[in-house]
């Protein structure tokens, strides 16, 4: 490819002389020139440096990464150099954008590609805050990997079987749930930024920050909107207020902005194993079952600024998060009052008394298999009836090697098929 350069005409600064308000028009200018060179997603920013007359771009054809991360030719060193490859790329497009000269420099080579270099009215300033704006501004015109993150999904039960009319009242409700559990969490001091799309009967739903807590933060965002969702639907009359699934989990997944009206939207899409994942789990959920992956975080030790953070799988995850649910006490859900909420995996009890959670194995239809466990949640409500979500251990499939022995040794796993296998419903594993 040809080098290319845009000079931006000095006519168009603002007119405010202040440093502040010249940097943001620098801003303004960087996004137009940028948008014009994406052409409608056409082409992805890969990553970006400053340079003396304003900034280069690694810019590549949104094709270009699938392309380079297969597989090339029929060597026995072709797998190797796939795997490579899209372990560099994925590297590339995770976390900041921003590159110093020599590395952009070592990309523009090994990726065969030749920089774009805008030139600004004024140089692009250092401070961070500019900084962090254009990376946003970088992102919302690429792909970015992010390597772990924790997910929601929400999926109505048997929702093409509503009326038109129904749906449209199931999925505000749903909803609602959502942005009253956001305002729930504000009232606790918890201010998160949390993104959702639209399954068509559900929501994928996640926290914008990647910081550790967010996992925490999302979990109890979680617990609200089940508990709203539920105690409106003990008060609904008719199909007005959806039955769901929901699982949890944490995952890899990829990043993107659509394009609507010829911009790429302030929003942004998600897919990858964790959608996969989740989607895959709630094919075997049953109505009001939520399902929580069998998946490995870092948490920080307490809400305290600084705290270390502490590597925790799905099980010690559940133990520390519900070990600290006295601030939902207190709490008006859908006009009820929140005494406690008991939040655990369902399990079994050995020869030792010990409790042991039961882990699930979940095989799609392509045969390839996730764990989850099953998840409980007690809402206490004051003068009123105590609200349980999730199913009773009792309902769900048992393992034959748990039977007659102490499972204070070895995990229960049974294994869930799909309705569309020649396979039982629910087998055990064996």
């Amino acid at each position: 490819m040809a080098k290319q350069e845009v000079i931006l005409p000095k006519n168009l600064l603002a007119k405010n002389t202040g440093r502040g308000h010249a940097q943001q028009g620098n801003l303004r200018f960087l996004e137009k020139a940028i948008h014009e060179r994406w052409a409608l997603g056409q082409n992805i920013v890969l990553c970006w440096a400053p340079c003396r007359s304003g900034i280069d771009l690694l810019m590549a054809p949104h094709y270009f990464l699938g392309a380079y991360a297969a597989a090339q030719g029929e060597d026995v060193n072709a797998d190797r150099r796939a795997e490579e490859n899209s372990d560099y790329i994925r590297e590339l497009i995770s976390n900041r954008r921003q590159m110093k000269p020599e590395q952009f420099r070592r990309a523009e080579q090994k990726l065969q590609l030749q920089r774009t270099s805008l030139k600004l009215p004024i140089p692009l300033s250092e401070e961070p805050h500019i900084v962090s704006q254009v990376e946003d501004i970088v992102k919302r015109h690429s792909i970015s990997f992010v390597p772990s993150r924790a997910v929601l999904l929400f999926d109505i039960v048997d929702f093409t079987l509503f009326s038109p009319f129904e749906q449209t009242s199931q999925l505000t409700s749903l909803s609602y749930s959502l942005n009253s559990a956001y305002n729930k969490l504000q009232q606790m001091g918890i201010d998160i930024d949390f993104r959702r799309t639209t399954t068509g009967d559900g929501f994928y739903v996640w926290v914008r920050s990647l910081e550790a807590i967010s996992t925490i933060h999302l979990f109890q965002f979680m617990l609200l909107s089940i508990a709203d969702n539920a105690i409106a639907k003990r008060k609904s009359v008719g199909n007005t207020v959806p039955v769901i699934r929901t699982g949890f989990h944490v995952g890899s997944h990829y990043e993107f902005y659509q394009a609507e009206a010829l911009n790429p939207t302030m929003n942004s899409y998600i897919v990858g194993e964790v959608t996969i994942e989740l989607a895959r789990m709630l094919d075997l959920a049953q109505a009001g079952q939520i399902f929580v992956g069998d998946f490995k975080a870092q948490i920080p030790t307490s809400n305290r600024d600084g705290a270390y953070l502490i590597d925790v799988d799905a099980q010690k995850f559940l133990e520390r998060v519900t070990r600290n649910l006295e601030g939902f006490k207190g709490l008006v859900l859908s006009d009820e009052e929140v005494v406690a909420i008991h939040a655990y995996l369902t399990g079994e009890t050995g020869i030792s008394a010990g409790q042991v959670a039961r882990r699930f194995k979940i095989t799609d239809k392509h045969g390839r298999s996730r764990y989850a466990y099953n998840l409980r949640c007690n809402i206490h409500i004051k003068n009123s009836k105590t609200i349980i979500m999730g199913l009773q251990d009792y309902y769900l499939p048992r393992s034959s090697r748990s039977q007659g022995k102490s499972l204070a040794d070895e995990k229960a796993i049974t294994t869930l098929y799909p309705k569309s296998r020649q396979s039982p419903d629910i087998t055990e594993e064996r």
